[in-house]
């Protein structure tokens, strides 16, 4: 999944910082082992912690936001109205407001 978006990115290993990032996010242990690894020897062991704990803080800031209502951007709106209608997101309550 990584390629265009670590490419050209002027972040060093940010092709590997975002299979990382998926890996993490996609709550594979089989993929996150293959990625840690490479990650830890390129950048060593504090920066694979600091990498964690990003990954950490931006996958819970979403469900905060989403736990305290607030709502979507406007100009995401058009963006996500497929996904959310296939998740039924629009029915609950807070996606009114």
């Amino acid at each position: 999944m990584i390629g265009a978006a670590g490419a050209g990115s002027g972040v060093p290993h940010g092709d590997r910082l975002i299979e990382f990032a998926e890996a993490v996010l996609a709550d594979n242990d089989e993929q996150l082992l293959r990625v840690r690894s490479p990650l830890r020897s390129s950048l060593g062991d504090a920066a694979l912690v600091d990498a964690a704990a990003v990954v950490g803080f931006f996958n819970a800031i979403d469900r905060v936001a989403d736990a305290t209502g607030i709502p979507l951007d406007p100009e995401r709106v058009p963006q996500t109205a497929d996904f959310r209608a296939a998740l039924g997101l629009d029915a609950f309550a807070q996606a009114r407001s």
